[in-house]
């Protein structure tokens, strides 16, 4: 019985043996294993996070060019509600809203169609000659050449008019299918066209109500952040589209006065391509005034069209130090080299609409950042 109780001392682990290799394997890997740099586990952190939002970003832009024609509608319609949403509600004080929305409208429309229907009679009506002067100019231009210091070889001009004269019949057939191409071309900006002011219509209206409805239908730790977010776009989108056509129409208004006063014919039209071309920042004034400049050698010699690449730079200098540091820094705070490359980066992805829609869609996204860090701060 007492043998029994008595209890056994316990085992002592045995040491391992001399011959055991598996503990010298165990102890030689447990000392050859070495931690990860922090700077290295950092930068794969990062890096699989970048490839995520590069994958999803790729996939928007992919979505958005695949539906490109709706997604420039949308952008028409809220261009035209930031433009028409406050003359709509100063009229919805005196009348019903939808009058008020029908109402202005209308006098865009009118106003627009006007503009138009004003540059297509000032070209048909200078066209004979300008037709006339454009052959003058082009025998200027070719004695030019072929004097001092140039001193090209006459024959070669002569030969490269007749080049292009044989290539223009020899392609005629292409050229042709590039002009019902362009007719199709034509036809889908009808559409979009259209489909931007049925948005804009909605836009003006009750795009409040719109936005409202849509925030309710998100979570609800999530509705004051993107509601917050939302009013920083608006506000950076509106400001942006204000102070852009009032950049545009005071560059448009200077060639005009200058072209005019310089003599240099289709004066009108050469300002209103000024106007379109300055939505394009930092590039489409200088190609616009590039053009004008052509049609003033061609038209009125080397001198007036030098006088025009004096006016190119002179404009530009207002506009980039006085008109976009005046009009636009309240609304859009980004670098001049940040809208350089965005205009470009633009130009590449979408071409003309690209560059156009480049630098506002980077300045709602900087605004919506900023919106959301200072309430996370707060």
């Amino acid at each position: 019985m007492t043998r029994r109780l008595l209890k056994r001392p316990p085992r002592r682990p045995a040491a391992p043996r001399r011959g055991d290799g598996r503990a010298d394997a165990a102890r030689t890997g447990s000392a050859a294993r070495t931690p990860v740099s922090p700077v290295l586990r950092t930068a794969a952190a990062y890096a699989w996070r970048l490839l995520v939002v590069g994958a999803a970003a790729y996939g928007v832009f992919a979505l958005l060019g695949r539906f490109h024609e709706i997604a420039l509608a949308v952008f028409l319609g809220l261009v035209a509600a930031a433009m028409l949403r406050p003359p709509a509600g100063l009229l919805a004080r005196l009348m019903p809203r939808p009058l008020a929305v029908a109402s202005t409208l209308i006098v865009s429309a009118v106003l627009v169609l006007g503009g138009l229907a004003l540059v297509g009679e000032a070209v048909a009506g200078e066209w004979p000659s300008l037709v006339r002067e454009f052959r003058d100019g082009l025998s200027r231009i070719q004695d030019w050449l072929a004097g001092p210091p140039l001193r090209l070889d006459a024959h070669v001009l002569d030969d490269f008019q007749s080049r292009i004269g044989s290539y223009l019949s020899s392609h005629r057939s292409t050229l042709m299918s590039t002009v019902l191409s362009g007719a199709g071309r034509v036809v889908a900006v009808f559409t979009v066209a259209a489909l931007g002011l049925f948005c804009s219509v909605f836009f003006i209206h009750s795009g409040d109500r719109h936005w409202n409805w849509f925030c309710e239908q998100l979570p609800e730790g999530a509705r004051d952040r993107v509601a917050r977010a939302g009013e920083a776009a608006w506000r950076t989108f509106t400001g942006y589209t204000h102070g852009i056509v009032l950049v545009a129409a005071t560059n448009a208004v200077l060639v005009g006065i200058a072209l005019f006063a310089l003599g240099v014919p289709l004066a009108v039209p050469l300002a209103l391509l000024e106007f379109v071309a300055a939505f394009v920042p930092l590039i489409g004034s200088p190609v616009a005034l590039g053009v004008a400049a052509v049609v003033a050698l061609a038209t009125k010699g080397p001198l007036v069209a030098a006088l025009v690449v004096a006016l190119i730079v002179v404009i530009g200098q207002i506009e980039g130090h006085l008109l976009h540091p005046l009009v636009m820094s309240w609304a859009v705070r980004l670098h001049p080299m940040v809208v350089a490359l965005s205009v470009v980066a633009g130009a590449i992805a979408a071409g003309i609409v690209g560059a156009v829609v480049a630098v506002p869609v980077i300045s709602v996204a900087w605004s919506v950042r900023q919106s959301l860090h200072d309430g996370r701060a707060r």
